[in-house]
């Protein structure tokens, strides 16, 4: 049995916070595609937002987990993809709820505001938590 595929990727202020993810998601029995970046050296966070919407879009990998300062500017530049709803969550609620009435899957996490349980509790809850459908798949399906 294969184990399912997970992409990830960060900007500088979040490689710190992307492996201690990654590894957490290898323990989940994820098979973790690492996109970058692979250092705290400064690079431009749109570069690592597009890498990931790239699999995610092309349907290579079935969600992603992206990592910048605040989550703010790496969800921007994969929502700009195709196919791509990239979410930006800072608890366990807000993860919960964006993939049951949005159905996002890419979770964008900050690494300067939350903490590394917080964090991982977002993961968990992201990657367990199903799309509700019924009245939200309709807005859903206006997101393009």
């Amino acid at each position: 049995m294969s184990r399912k595929q997970i992409a990830i990727a960060s900007d500088h202020a979040g490689y710190d916070l992307k492996t201690t993810l990654a590894g957490e998601l290898a323990e989940m029995g994820y098979q973790v595609l690492d996109l970058g970046t692979d250092g705290p050296q400064s690079v431009d966070y749109p570069d690592f937002g597009s890498a990931l919407a790239k699999v995610v879009g092309e349907g290579e990998v079935e969600r992603g987990i992206l990592i910048c300062g605040t989550g703010i500017g790496i969800s921007m530049a994969a929502n700009r993809h195709p196919g791509v709803r990239a979410a930006v969550c800072w608890d366990e609620t807000s993860a919960r709820l964006t993939r049951e009435h949005n159905d996002a899957n890419v979770l964008a996490l900050g690494a300067r505001l939350l903490g590394v349980e917080v964090a991982k509790d977002c993961v968990r809850t992201f990657l367990s938590t199903d799309f509700a459908g019924g009245r939200h798949a309709g807005r859903v399906a206006k997101l393009g």
